[in-house]
């Protein structure tokens, strides 16, 4: 069967779920996730070249850059899907590939790119699916795991999808049962890879606020990796920009999106003016066809 949502490791079977959320900060500086001079590939080929970041704890992390830039690997890397080829990811202060399976998937989630579930299953199925650890040989349904997928349904406003058939949904709405199914997992650390794919803009807002709620209310830690700039200077707490499998700029969105980091990360010309909604740094892109003088 294909995986429906990938865990923080390869053996699905031992995945162990923490249902009391909130983060327990053991790094200085409040940072529970931390890579550090990591070095990612894919056999032969180099992607990620002695990168180090730390994730802030109950904070919501961005990375973005061009693409191939390493972003997505980086990501797998830090989920403990792709060992590094030098450095280390730390979880809790341990090298999280020396750290067993059921230990990570206590603390860590993954929601990878367009993930694809089998045909004719229903919002409540797919959603318990993410309660699957806790089954086991000796267990069974419990009400905890009941009261886990009810919680993660009323969180992602998706109660009232659950006797719907998934591939019946629209986008907005399928990524919606997505979080909820990662939820029901019961980590307090959260990973998605492009959440916002394939969704028009109104989905886009719509699944950012999902997270952005979920991070203010219940303190989730969460990473993901976005294409639009602008929506990540609007929702990030901490930038991570990317340049060919380095860090090129990382701190708050004022901080990092400038005119000259979007000119070397990107190798676009633009202006960076103040988002009259948010107040967040906003990139208005320089093309050939327009103005290159301010005016």
């Amino acid at each position: 069967m294909t995986a429906l949502i990938e865990p923080a490791h390869v053996e699905r079977e031992e995945i162990a779920v923490n249902t009391t959320p909130g983060p327990t900060p053991t790094q200085p500086g409040g940072a529970r996730l931390v890579a550090d001079s990591v070095s990612l590939g894919y056999g032969d080929r180099p992607v990620v070249s002695e990168l180090s970041v730390r994730v802030p704890d109950q904070a919501v992390t961005v990375i973005v850059g061009a693409n191939g830039c390493g972003k997505s690997t980086l990501l797998r890397g830090m989920a403990r899907l792709l060992k590094p080829t030098a450095g280390s990811v730390l979880l809790d202060g341990h090298a999280i590939h020396k750290t067993s399976t059921k230990k990570v998937a206590r603390a860590l989630g993954l929601l990878p790119q367009n993930p694809i579930s089998p045909e004719g299953v229903s919002v409540v199925d797919l959603v318990g699916r993410g309660r699957h650890p806790h089954q086991g040989a000796f267990r069974r349904w419990s009400p905890d795991d009941e009261r886990a997928v009810a919680e993660a349904l009323e969180l992602t406003d998706t109660t009232h999808l659950a006797d719907r058939f998934v591939d019946e949904l629209s986008g907005g709405q399928r990524q919606r049962v997505w979080i909820a199914m990662a939820l029901a997992q019961g980590t307090d650390l959260l990973l998605l890879d492009e959440p916002t794919t394939y969704l028009d803009v109104a989905h886009q807002v719509e699944m950012l606020d999902l997270l952005a709620d979920l991070n203010q209310s219940r303190g989730t830690t969460i990473v993901m990796v976005l294409h639009d700039l602008n929506l990540s200077a609007r929702y990030a707490d901490h930038l991570v920009a990317m340049r060919e499998g380095t860090v090129a700029a990382e701190g708050s969105p004022h901080d990092v999106v400038t005119e000259e980091t979007v000119r070397t990360v990107f190798g676009l010309e633009s202006r960076v003016i103040n988002d009259p909604i948010s107040h967040t740094p906003m990139v208005v892109p320089r093309g050939r066809h327009h103005g290159r003088t301010d005016s």
